[in-house]
């Protein structure tokens, strides 16, 4: 549903702000409702009817965020800084990140009404735009990693997180970089599953939506329906799914908490100052004289947050 993939895009902006500069995090959060916009348009492509609908439930909803969500986040930050110092083990690393997992489904939750709404909405024609869409996304993918066998990969992917690091820690001499490359050489990490299981997603969200439609699900009745296709992204139902997603969550924390062990006290106190500084920047966030946008959002300014 569009306003759930929302907590999407947030996602990608305070994953941002952990692994980047939170300059830039500022700016686009506070762009976030055009630019959400403009990131929703390309998948559904709104009439003018319910283009200013659209445009408020997101105002709305980062407002939302601003007042609820980013103290928490401040408070997540605060535990993350206390621990920068020194070693941490797997199940620490795993805690904050279960703990960002849910103040994403947070967003997603609260953004159900709204996304009920806008789905019931819809006209036949923008399901198959959406569904043109997702056929687009799904051969860029293949283009950028299906195409490019397993040892390529292997390379992309360490290299994409080692830049990732590099920016928190600063450069990784060769033991660290060698410690990141023996551990992504053991990650389950599959592209060919990943691209299954968005594909079932878009399946899931098309059937979803076609039934709203349709008027087969009045709004009242897909209200649970959304909520269960959302919970599903915190946790899969059993099977293969959901043992691939606890590997993968599992794999990253050991990695993480591995390299944070071995860097040295001044790369731990660059990513404990780094943490600092994007407390600070939430909390100028929260502000509300913060809430205007900063500068004009373009179309396209999140297509990184596919």
């Amino acid at each position: 549903m569009r306003c759930s993939k929302l907590a999407r895009i947030i996602g990608a902006l305070l994953l941002a702000a952990v692994l980047g500069g939170c300059s830039t995090v500022r700016l686009a959060y506070n762009n976030l409702p055009e630019l959400s916009y403009w990131w929703l348009d390309g998948y559904v492509d709104f009439d003018d009817s319910q283009s200013p609908r659209v445009r408020e439930q997101l105002a709305q909803l980062l407002a939302w965020h601003r007042r609820e969500e980013l103290p928490r986040l401040i408070d997540l930050l605060q535990e993350a800084e206390a621990q920068a110092s020194g070693d941490v083990t797997p199940e620490q690393a795993c805690a904050l990140a279960d703990a960002l997992r849910l103040r994403l489904l947070a967003v997603a939750e609260r953004a159900e009404a709204p996304s009920v709404e806008m789905a019931a909405s819809l006209s036949p024609a923008q399901l198959e735009h959406l569904a043109h869409k997702y056929a687009k996304v799904n051969a860029d993918y293949a283009q950028q990693w299906l195409s490019i066998g397993s040892a390529k990969q292997q390379e992309k992917r360490l290299r994409q997180i080692r830049e990732r690091y590099e920016d928190f820690y600063g450069t990784l001499d060769a033991s660290q970089r060698e410690l990141l490359r023996l551990q992504l050489a053991q990650s389950s990490f599959d592209p060919a599953a990943q691209d299954a299981e968005r594909r079932l997603h878009q399946r899931q969200t098309l059937a979803l939506l076609q039934r709203v439609v349709s008027g087969e699900l009045t709004p009242a009745e897909a209200r649970p329906a959304l909520h269960a296709y959302v919970l599903q992204f915190v946790e899969a139902a059993p099977g293969a799914q959901r043992e691939r997603q606890q590997r993968l969550r599992q794999e990253a924390c050991a990695t993480f908490a591995a390299l944070h062990n071995q860097a040295t006290p001044a790369q731990r106190e660059q990513a404990r100052q780094k943490l600092i500084g994007y407390e600070g920047d939430l909390r100028r966030l929260a502000r509300p004289d913060m809430s205007r946008p900063s500068a004009a959002a373009q179309p396209g300014a999140l297509d990184a947050a596919r």
